[in-house]
């Protein structure tokens, strides 16, 4: 069944802060059923656990093709060094020289700052025209 999801510079529009997100490596988890794989299902597990909300969403929108939905995730808590949810994630994803401590997974901020070079894609019929034109 086809799933609708946000962008991640969409989300970062939309709560007009830089926001954080995870991906998976492709080369590590080559299919599409992310759910499956058992560093997912920890991390999910450990998310959930210390009630950090998350939601699937898509990559950077890109007006030069699209990509398929590969199990990325925005989570729901603010950059901010001193918060202490972010303080966690940091500790479970990054080791202290700033690598990834789960191979595969990366956690990353997106800047609001990136995010806004795609300002137009919220303009009204923006996707409808694109996809028109593709």
């Amino acid at each position: 069944m086809p799933l609708i999801i946000e962008h991640i510079d969409k989300i970062a529009r939309d709560k007009q802060r830089d926001v954080i997100f995870i991906e998976f490596d492709r080369e590590v988890y080559p299919s599409y059923d992310y759910e499956k794989y058992e560093e997912c299902i920890k991390l999910l597990e450990w998310l959930e656990s210390h009630d950090i909300a998350y939601r699937s969403c898509g990559p950077i929108a890109r007006e030069d093709g699209w990509e398929s939905y590969r199990g990325e995730l925005y989570l729901d808590i603010p950059f901010d060094r001193e918060n202490e949810k972010y303080q966690l994630i940091c500790e479970h994803m990054d080791n202290p020289d700033g690598s990834f401590k789960i191979q595969g997974v990366n956690s990353w901020i997106f800047p609001l700052e990136v995010a806004l070079k795609n300002k137009h894609h919220d303009e009204e019929g923006f996707w409808d025209k694109w996809a028109e034109n593709f």
